[in-house]
């Protein structure tokens, strides 16, 4: 009999099924916030917002970088669409700082046309980066 206290778990990225596997619990970043989820949790579907994603497995806890993406909560199933998922060991952290400088660079600048959006993004994306690279 499966153990009803763990949920599937996909990470799904254009490129690659980043992961799969048995989860007790995930938690992530959405737009409204970060959420803890539990096998039997409510249904709910979310938009990622770029963040650290803690998987724990029987095993123990995994971490990775996730950016920007919908989450599906089912009762026995978490799947995740991510524009771009990263293992730790995946991170060049001297490239996250520079593109971190050149997103501060562009926001900070008063050009016209700079779409700031676009530049808060990429510094969420290198800060994340960042954050998970030096653990």
């Amino acid at each position: 009999m499966a153990d009803e206290r763990l949920f599937r778990l996909k990470i799904i990225t254009p490129d690659r099924v980043f992961y799969e596997g048995d989860a007790s619990m995930v938690e992530l970043k959405t737009s409204e916030g970060e959420i803890g989820v539990y096998a039997n949790h409510i249904p709910l579907t979310t938009i990622l917002a770029p963040g650290v994603v803690k998987i724990t497995e029987p095993e123990g806890m995994k971490q990775a970088a996730l950016y920007s993406g919908f989450v599906e909560i089912l009762k026995d199933k978490v799947t995740i669409l991510a524009e771009v998922a990263e293992w730790p060991e995946e991170i060049d952290i001297n490239r996250a700082k520079e593109a971190k400088i050149r997103a501060e660079r562009r926001l900070s600048s008063n050009e016209s046309g700079i779409d700031e959006l676009r530049a808060e993004m990429a510094l969420r994306r290198a800060l994340t980066r960042i954050e998970l690279g030096r653990k």
